[in-house]
């Protein structure tokens, strides 16, 4: 091995040799800086990058797919139905008819769901946020029509029974209890809430506990009748897809899905920033959880990129790292010299006309004001 790596390493200066002698000049130096080096090579990146091909059904939906010509592929649903689209009563209705989907339909039952998606070697989920509920399943490419297929079904022809509704009403509080016990996710929740107050974005994606006991099947049919239309929805996929079959399965599988034309859909409340602060205070806790906040911009805003950027140059740090003194991040080696946190994580959070960036920390008491200190320094 050792041998191996000194003909490696002799190889390599020898290499570096020829090239520094073949961009020699009279006096020694080159006449202008390479920069056309990397040229090339962001070239080539850019050529290896799937393109994106995006469609529309005559109801509104939309497919969009990238095909890198592998033998898997994620396929899944986009709603514009999320907990912002919902109202102080039926606040929680997504995140419980999110549950739903997976408890059978007109053509499977639970368990044929499970048996079928389990022989086929794939993996089935669903997710709720702020703006959207999403559907979707990772499968081989071959498998890619009857994924496309059991997606359909699921939104199209759940059953909703009593039953099913009763047992995921006990499920989702459980859950609730379980977030309480999360600090991070409470704390969030808590940001959301002073940041939006009295707006949609305020409102939690659980929903309030006297919601989720009230909550029926009407409430949960009503719910897919307004907001599961064609032009809220996108069936995107990714991987080894041909976009002109994925076309053929979104136009067979949801083309009588209602259009925005019939019986209309939902605006998109507005949502204000209200700079302000909420603060829960527990002597008996060890540590303090903390998030701060700026107003960020909307997905499609020409800042969304830079903030990327700077999400990720002030990074996220806990004192399980090694590096010390030569991590990337400023606010690290401040975080790691100053014995200032416990952890702490950059977060850039879009949506679609506003959103949050800022920073979580988890601190002792007595560094708070430390580390608050150099967090907007470094801002």
């Amino acid at each position: 091995m050792a041998a191996s790596l000194q003909r490696l390493t002799s190889a390599g200066r020898y290499l570096l040799q020829r090239c520094l002698v073949k961009t020699r000049y009279p006096s020694g130096l080159p006449v202008r800086p390479r920069r056309l080096l990397a040229t090339p090579a962001a070239q080539q990146v850019a050529l290896n990058v799937p393109e994106t091909k995006v469609t529309s059904l005559e109801n509104g939906l939309r497919v969009a797919s990238e095909d890198s010509g592998l033998t898997t592929c994620t396929v899944g649903l986009w709603i514009d139905a999320g907990s912002r689209y919902e109202n102080e009563r039926n606040n929680g209705t997504a995140h419980f008819l999110e549950h739903m989907a997976f408890k059978g339909t007109r053509k499977r039952s639970q368990l044929d769901l499970e048996l079928e998606i389990e022989n086929m070697g794939a993996h089935l989920n669903a997710y709720t946020s702020r703006e959207q509920t999403v559907y979707y399943a990772k499968a081989f490419s071959k498998d890619l029509p009857r994924a496309v297929e059991i997606l359909a079904d699921i939104i199209q022809n759940s059953t909703l029974g009593e039953a099913e509704i009763e047992r995921e009403r006990g499920v989702i509080l459980r859950e609730m209890q379980e977030v309480e016990t999360n600090l991070q996710e409470v704390v969030f929740d808590y940001l959301h809430a002073t940041a939006y107050q009295s707006t949609a974005l305020g409102r939690t994606i659980l929903g309030p506990t006297e919601n989720i006991k009230t909550i029926n099947r009407g409430d949960l049919v009503e719910y897919i009748t307004t907001h599961y239309k064609g032009p809220r929805i996108v069936l995107a996929a990714a991987g080894g897809v041909c976009h002109q079959e994925l076309h053929s399965l979104a136009k067979f599988h949801f083309g009588r899905l209602p259009s925005r034309d019939q019986g209309g859909a939902p605006a998109l409340p507005l949502c204000h920033f209200t700079g302000s602060e909420i603060r829960v205070r527990d002597d008996k806790m060890p540590l303090a959880h903390i998030a701060i906040a700026v107003e960020a911009v909307g997905w499609s805003h020409p800042d969304t990129i830079p903030l990327m950027v700077a999400n990720t140059l002030i990074g996220n740090w806990d004192r399980s790292f090694g590096g010390g003194v030569n991590l990337s991040s400023k606010l690290a080696q401040m975080a790691y010299q100053g014995n200032l946190c416990h952890s702490f994580q950059s977060f850039n959070t879009c949506y679609t006309d506003t959103g949050l960036w800022g920073l979580y920390m988890v601190c002792e008491a007595g560094t708070i004001s430390d580390m608050m200190h150099f967090t907007q320094m470094e801002w």
